[in-house]
């Protein structure tokens, strides 16, 4: 099956992230995500079609007190892949 996932914001309330850290964050969800949706699939029915998705609920993310960008990334990808798999 071919994902095509198209993300246009995410929003970080209350997140400190330095703007030369943001690539860093975004390469990190993108790597995540990818390795979570090839390992694990598992998609909920309406994501399975060809359609757009206003917004999906996730889960908070718990930071440790150093923010490390990567860190943050792979969090995000995480919550974002429990809101749109079946796991």
């Amino acid at each position: 099956m071919k994902i095509n996932l198209h993300i246009d914001h995410v929003l970080l309330d209350g997140i400190d992230i330095k703007p030369g850290e943001q690539h860093s964050v975004k390469a990190a969800l993108e790597a995540e995500l990818s390795r979570l949706l090839t390992e694990h699939g598992a998609l909920v029915p309406e994501f399975t079609q060809n359609l757009a998705v206003p917004r999906i609920t996730s889960e908070s993310i718990q930071l440790s007190g150093d923010n490390n960008p990567m860190q943050i990334g792979k969090q995000i990808a995480q919550s974002v892949y429990g809101g749109i798999s079946r796991e």
